[in-house]
């Protein structure tokens, strides 16, 4: 099973404010525990919002939005995507992370990547797409 782990901004990171050395040398050790342990599928740091954009769909119309955009809390900084056995493995291993955030307090979502077999029986891939290994 596949799992993306979203770590969510903070005022901080939504600032562009980088962590210190010692915590980008605790996290490159933590990835290369994940790496060894053959489970780190991916793993990315992801600019502030000020630096994206939105784009809103409403029928055939679409309506984009330059960021910042508010409530940091909700919004994803960086993530990672782990293939392990299940949920209660993907969690054993996010507690292990370092916690590199100034303040002390950070929240990390754990999500399933939906896999084929997800779908059910109703679902019938194109067979070139279903090929491709993502």
């Amino acid at each position: 099973m596949r799992f993306m782990v979203m770590v969510m901004a903070t005022k901080e990171t939504e600032a562009g404010e980088l962590p210190k050395p010692e915590a980008f040398a605790a996290m490159q050790e933590y990835n290369e525990e994940l790496v060894k342990a053959g489970i780190l599928l991916a793993a990315e740091g992801l600019s502030p919002t000020s630096k994206g954009a939105r784009v809103k769909f409403d029928g055939e119309e679409r309506t984009v939005t330059d960021g910042p955009f508010t409530e940091a809390k909700e919004l994803v900084a960086g993530f990672s995507i782990l293939e392990v056995g299940s949920l209660a493995e993907a969690i054993d291993w996010v507690k292990r992370t370092p916690n590199v955030f100034p303040n002390g307090e950070a929240t990390v979502e754990i999500r399933k990547l939906m896999d084929v077999e997800d779908f059910g029986e109703s679902f019938t891939p194109n067979e070139e797409i279903a090929k491709v290994k993502y």
